[in-house]
């Protein structure tokens, strides 16, 4: 990566910038927005938000002055190279001038309507939106390559980060044994709700109401769902297959991480080699693990020979004890503050920084209480389903439901805690786009993959 900056630049003096389109000016579009600027050859054309007087907020929150998005229109944006904010992502997408979407939106269906979008109007997409990535992504990545455009993970975000460090793994000739990251977590936070989270994190209510804080959002990355997301995302991104039982959460420092992530036949805790794990910065008690990895991403590897395992020795590379299997790692992730990266990478390379290449992981709806018919299901974060990794076979075969479409959906059937949700649990609405996107999905990899067709009558 070390020629992209000056490629850009090069952009940048020929009056070549690539034009780019931002949906979503939340946290992690802000933090996008703090870093574009300071990037040459990189003209962001416009924004779309729900809220254009919130997006301004953003933009002077992180240090925009009132001419840098002063533009009325898309041609004042295109002649002053200025931006355009407003609140129409489809005419945003639409427009001939732009090059790549930006879709930070974390809307599962949203995010799909906006690829399919992308697809129609030949436009390069970076999905931040792992949402919609792991309910749909397989076959949105399809649809991409059909339309020739880059359908691409955002660098800064865990996946990308963790794709980023099996593609260096797998070229230098090593076999990828497990990749993943760090979190916090307890077995106790699978039941958590936005009327607990605060506590769990240590917020006190000062603390809350002194800041924006979505309960719901802080409480998917707190009872798994967004790690199972993903995670699921990673799978399908580097054809790792998860654990039967789905993320373990271990907890492991940054020294245990090649004695722990290892099959079990070695002596780890994996049920086999080529698959995804998050680990703990706490101890089952509570503790602090030593020297976590909360904030960071890992991959473990194994030496393919006795002359790769002395080399590992001699070069100091911490391993197990057989000296076999070893570990790199990154401990921090600046999430939006890097995405410049993908957008850098698509410019002057034509090359995502990763995408979905499979279907071999899922994240299920899975009842953190016993739930009732009648009951509305309200999502990933809620009161009432956490999102569970599993394979995407297993998945298929039990016909569950994605948890990104567990949402403002009606219980048909009772539903006891710690079970995964079907689509036969469920009323479903057909005539919803993300729903039929999910049903097509399934129907494509059942057939690939060679399963039976699914005995509930809501089959796509």
């Amino acid at each position: 990566m070390s020629n992209m900056f000056h490629q850009l630049k090069a952009l940048a003096q020929a009056g070549k910038p690539v034009r780019v389109g931002l949906i979503g000016a939340g946290k992690f579009g802000s933090m996008f927005l703090s870093q574009v600027p300071r990037t040459p050859g990189v003209h962001l054309l416009g924004i779309a938000d729900l809220s254009p007087a919130r997006a301004k907020q953003a933009l002077a929150r992180v240090g925009w002055k009132d001419d840098m998005h002063a533009a009325r229109s898309w041609e004042e944006a295109l002649r002053d190279g200025s931006t355009f904010v407003q609140d129409d992502a489809e005419a945003m997408i639409a427009h001939p001038q732009l090059d790549i979407v930006i879709d930070a939106t974390g809307s599962p269906a949203t995010g799909i309507r906006h690829a399919l979008l992308c697809c129609r109007h030949r436009k390069h997409i970076i999905m931040v939106n792992v949402e919609a990535d792991a309910l749909a992504g397989p076959l949105l990545a399809r649809r991409a390559a059909e339309a020739g455009i880059i359908y691409s993970m955002a660098y800064g975000d865990q996946p990308a980060l963790i794709a980023e460090m099996v593609d260096w793994a797998r070229t230098s000739g090593f076999d990828v044994v497990c990749a993943g990251k760090g979190t916090k977590y307890l077995p106790v936070y699978h039941q958590s709700t936005p009327d607990t989270v605060w506590g769990h994190y240590g917020f006190s209510e000062a603390q809350v109401a002194s800041g924006d804080f979505n309960a719901q959002m802080f409480n998917s990355f707190l009872d798994g769902t967004k790690s199972a997301l993903e995670m699921g995302a990673v799978a399908n991104a580097c054809g790792l297959t998860p654990g039967a039982d789905g993320l373990a959460f271990p907890p492991c420092g940054v020294d245990d991480l090649p004695n722990l992530l290892k099959p079990s036949s070695a002596g780890g805790i994996l049920s086999h080699s080529g698959t995804v794990e998050v680990v703990s910065s706490l101890e089952r008690d509570g503790r602090p693990v030593f020297r976590d990895l909360r904030w960071g991403v890992y991959v473990t590897f194994e030496a393919p020979s006795d002359y790769v395992r002395d080399c590992f020795a001699q070069y100091g590379l911490k391993t197990d004890a057989s000296g076999r299997y070893a570990t790199m790692y990154k401990p921090y992730h600046l999430i939006g503050l890097e995405l410049g990266i993908s957008v850098a990478n698509i410019a002057v390379r034509g090359q995502a920084t990763g995408s979905t290449l499979a279907f071999s992981g899922d994240t299920v709806a899975t009842a953190k209480r016993d739930l009732k018919p009648g009951e509305k299901l309200d999502g990933e974060g809620g009161h009432m389903v956490y999102g569970k990794l599993m394979p995407a076979a297993d998945s298929l075969n039990a016909e569950a439901l994605p948890i990104g479409l567990a949402h403002h959906i009606v219980l048909q059937r009772p539903i006891a805690a710690g079970q995964a949700v079907r689509w036969s649990d469920v009323a479903i609405d057909s005539s919803v786009q993300a729903i039929q996107v999910r049903r097509e999905m399934e129907a494509l990899f059942r057939k690939e993959m060679g399963l039976a067709a699914p005995r509930s009558s809501i089959a796509a």
